[in-house]
């Protein structure tokens, strides 16, 4: 970790915001651009668009081809695109992601919807598995004794997670999060439209915190295979969770 990392990881640690590593640096989200000019989401600065890690078609049939295809190549794109554009001459410009996250307020409406999008779904992607190997699909380690240790079993927690997703009005995300200020503590969220646990200037104090799963409920995710079948769409997305990754961002 260089210097510039390490004096910005420890300030925002300091301020009880994330802790080390950055989320989004394991997300593979790039960093924010410093020039004049907003970079493409394609190139090598500025906020990037993730690679999937796998193929398009390799979740099915829990996501079909068709809405991966339009979900990661129309829908993120496009966040990410937006987001560079918005940080052009802006003061947060340079600043990691959850930098620009946590000082946002209810005004930024370009970061707020853009630099939402663009972590939401990075993180979205890290957490699905097509892995046949069943060690990804069940907590194991620490995560699993927190989750025991918090919710009373992995199927409780699950219950809540897909409670919470299910029953998001509108647009959304359901949420595991772990408390930054007492990491053996996890517990469920949502939150409207691209906001998340982050932004510690927009949701309440509640469901602030380090998220470490989420599950994307806005129609566009699921609407081609599910229709409004939103509790069947979480339902597949749970069996899909790739839980030694969702390990991997704790804390």
């Amino acid at each position: 970790m260089d210097k510039r990392t390490f004096l910005k990881v420890g300030s925002l640690a300091g301020a009880g915001i994330v802790a080390t590593p950055l989320v989004s640096s394991l997300l593979g989200c790039g960093s924010a651009p410093s020039s004049g000019e907003a970079p493409h989401a394609t190139t090598s600065e500025g906020f990037t668009l993730p690679e999937l890690g796998f193929a398009l078609e390799a979740l099915e049939p829990a996501v079909d081809r068709m809405t991966m295809r339009i979900h990661h190549g129309k829908h993120h794109a496009g966040y990410v695109r937006k987001l560079n554009a918005a940080l052009t001459n802006h003061a947060l410009s340079g600043q990691s992601l959850e930098a620009v996250l946590a000082a946002i307020t209810v005004s930024d409406t370009g970061l707020r919807n853009n630099g939402g999008g663009h972590f939401n779904h990075a993180l979205f992607w890290n957490i699905l598995t097509p892995s046949p190997n069943p060690q990804d699909h069940v907590p194991s380690g620490i995560l699993a004794e927190r989750i025991t240790a918090n919710f009373g079993s992995q199927e409780a927690m699950l219950t809540e997670l897909a409670q919470a997703a299910s029953t998001r009005f509108g647009s959304g995300w359901g949420w595991l999060v772990q408390d930054t200020h007492q990491p053996d503590r996890l517990f469920v969220a949502s939150t409207p439209n691209q906001d998340n646990p982050l932004m510690t200037g927009i949701v309440d104090a509640e469901i602030q915190g380090r998220p470490i799963l989420g599950i994307d409920v806005w129609e566009h995710a699921y609407y081609l295979n599910y229709q409004n079948r939103r509790t069947d769409y979480v339902a597949a997305i749970l069996d899909r969770v790739n839980w030694s990754a969702v390990a991997g961002l704790m804390a």
